[in-house]
């Protein structure tokens, strides 16, 4: 090309490029800011509702699906997208993990919430999922300490969604527990509460903000949980619907409040409102509809799904999980507060069509875990048993005292995890991988003992290619976790004081709901293997938003409808 051609083709490219980027506002420019708003309007989402109900396993909706109404449950699986195969990959299944997979999208060995709580070195205590010393609790007792999701490592779908809007999208958490509050919601919500057993409230902390927002003062003045003092709990149904479930009178089943059998009196055994009541409450249905009552107070206070921006509100129910705890998954009054739940969401997405539109609102429903069945319960089928803690420690401590030497060798058992003293390994000379070797083989041995792997195999990578194996590293995380991992056999409880409970690999405990429900949902069963973590990264491609940062799930393609351009 001539000399003089040349020249003439770079400026003209250099002009045209100049025009380009002028045209290009930089990031943070207001301009650019609408053009993100207007990418997440494509989506046609003005809410994010994410349900999660806590303790409930898929097969309930089998087994209760003809007792259901029209608008609850059944809505959700007649015009959504089901997946029917949804299990969790890690272990332990717990309140907390599950939680803070929901909206992360990722495992434990991830996102670092190994449990409700741990053993901590550092300050040699055991600590929670979002306990903070660093904040201080709002709306319940005085100089309380607060919670925050400090310990949640990486994004949150809702950290995303107020990255991507500029902060302009609105996230709030809600749930009777702290944890289900806090961890879905991630680092940067607009707030997230829970309820205080001492005094009925819906309470906060100093993360969020220095004092509650007005609204929820009015609400806890006005809708407080005294209004349920001496209701009764009885059977929704007629007492020939519930045949289906164990006698009432099941001699396992333990409630620390009141009689064992309908109808369950809420007053805590107190003359009048207090702790006890406050306790018991939270353990009936009424503590589900406690916790709606409140999720609607925060859609009309703080305006979510009123403009195009999407906002996002997670809503835990933890009231299926105390009954379940208390009473075993095939009780009646698991039956009962399932059948309630479905109505209760019923009336809750009515109210949702009107304030909001469902056609603008996506919904996802899931669970935290399953549950065991009560172990005596499981033995009269010939399955299970218990292995009590102090048989597990008590069984490390001789051998290990054994092979090096009599001292107190373990300094606690939480969760599965077996955390040693290595004060006491280093004044008897003992290496911790041979510590580790020796306890876990004594472990093995313990009749309900299916896996116990030790924190040298984990770290290397040394792990049996099993089921058991490969959930456990799935939910070890090196900085928290302890020096051994312990897992039963189905059917077997490990160190569990309660009627009944979870944390394993088995399908009873992993095998949970996921329903999608929306304008830009494909209605469908789906079979195929699927997970909760997979949920954060559907509805960040549903959002036409980057995915949390940690997120290690997968897009539930076949759940969305591909009908607009990104």
């Amino acid at each position: 090309m001539h000399t003089t051609s040349i020249r003439r083709f770079l400026t003209t490219s250099c002009s045209l490029l100049l025009v380009v980027l002028l045209c290009v506002p930089p990031v943070g420019f207001p301009a650019y800011a609408l053009q993100q708003k207007q990418r997440v309007r494509k989506s046609g989402v003005r809410l994010v509702l994410g349900i999660v109900i806590d303790q409930f396993r898929y097969d309930y909706l089998m087994r209760f699906e003809d007792q259901f109404g029209e608008g609850g449950f059944k809505r959700l699986m007649r015009d959504g997208a089901v997946f029917a195969n949804a299990n969790y990959t890690y272990t332990p299944t717990y309140t907390a993990c599950g939680h803070a997979a929901f909206m992360s999208g990722t495992t434990p060995a991830h996102n670092g919430i190994i449990g409700n709580e741990w053993y901590e070195r550092e300050t040699g205590q055991r600590v929670t999922s979002v306990s903070d010393r660093q904040t201080k609790l709002l709306g319940g007792k005085p100089d309380a300490a607060g919670a925050s999701p400090a310990k949640l490592n990486g994004s949150t779908l809702g950290d995303q969604l107020k990255l991507h809007t500029g902060g302009q999208a609105k996230v709030i958490g809600i749930s009777i527990k702290d944890r289900s509050a806090i961890l879905p919601v991630g680092k940067h919500p607009n707030g997230a509460y829970w309820y205080d057993e001492s005094n009925g409230a819906f309470v906060s902390s100093t993360y969020y903000f220095n004092d509650l927002p007005d609204w929820v003062k009015k609400f806890n003045g006005e809708q407080n949980a005294d209004k349920y003092f001496g209701k009764t709990w009885d059977r929704l149904l007629p007492e020939a619907a519930y045949a289906r479930s164990l006698p009432d009178d099941s001699p396992f089943e333990k409630w620390s409040y009141g009689a064992n059998t309908f109808p369950h009196i809420v007053n805590g055994g107190e003359a009048k409102p207090g702790p006890k009541f406050y306790t018991q409450l939270e353990q009936t249905p009424f503590g589900n509809e406690y916790s709606i009552a409140f999720a609607k107070a925060a859609i009309e206070h703080e305006g979510l799904g009123q403009d195009d921006v999407p906002d996002l509100l997670s809503l835990s129910l933890s009231a299926n999980d105390y009954v379940g705890h208390f009473f075993g998954p095939y009780s009646q009054e698991v039956q009962d507060i399932t059948l309630r739940t479905d109505r209760m969401l019923a009336e809750f997405f009515s109210y949702i069509d009107q304030k909001i539109g469902l056609q603008n609102t996506l919904i996802v429903l899931t669970a935290d875990h399953g549950v065991a069945p009560v172990p005596e319960h499981s033995q009269t089928y010939g399955l299970g048993g218990r292995v009590e803690a102090k048989t597990m420690t008590d069984t490390i401590e001789a051998a290990l005292s054994k092979r090096f030497g009599a001292d107190k060798w373990v300094l606690s058992l939480v969760n599965g995890n077996i955390y040693f003293d290595y004060a006491a390994a280093d004044r008897h000379q003992a290496p911790r991988a041979e510590v580790e070797r020796v306890a876990s083989e004594a472990v093995l041995k313990l009749n309900g003992i299916a896996e116990c792997l030790t924190r040298t195999q984990i770290i290397a990578g040394q792990i049996p290619q099993t089921k058991v194996a490969q959930s456990i590293a799935l939910g070890f995380y090196p900085s928290r976790n302890g020096d051994l991992v312990i897992v039963s056999k189905p059917f077997w409880l490990a160190g569990e004081p309660i009627v009944t409970s979870h944390g394993t690999p088995y399908s009873y405990d992993t095998h949970v709901p996921m329903i999608f429900h929306g304008a830009a949902i494909n209605t469908g069963l789906y079979l195929n293997p699927s997970s909760p973590i997979d949920i954060a990264p559907t509805l960040a491609a549903i959002l036409r938003i980057n995915p949390p940062s940690n997120a290690t799930g997968q897009i539930l393609t076949e759940a969305i409808k591909l009908n607009s351009k990104p």
